[in-house]
């Protein structure tokens, strides 16, 4: 299980990400159209004023059981582990099991 503070952190930056999405979004769409240098830096500025926390790539997939930040799967949205404990258990259907 992955600390109570990562998890909250998380969703923290969940939700600033959701509320500066339309601004990053205007912004650079207008560095693309705007043609002088001296303009892009402007809009460059505001873009760079807005918080850390709020860029989409500083958000992680985490497990929806356990947490964890490492190894998950899209499909499924489990780590690793846990899916394997899952498919092994046959909770979920259309996998294959494997053990060696």
């Amino acid at each position: 299980m992955a600390k109570k503070s990562l998890i909250h952190w998380e969703r923290k930056r969940q939700k600033l990400k959701q509320k500066y999405h339309l601004i990053r979004r205007s912004s650079k769409k207008e560095i693309s159209k705007v043609p002088p240098l001296s303009e892009k830096w402007k809009i460059h500025g505001k873009l760079q004023s807005s918080p850390r926390n709020s860029a989409p790539t500083r958000l992680h997939q985490r497990c929806f059981s356990t947490g964890r930040s490492r190894a998950n799967y899209r499909d499924f949205g489990l780590s690793g582990h846990i899916l394997r404990e899952m498919v092994h258990a046959c909770f979920l259907s259309g996998t294959t099991r494997s053990s060696w």
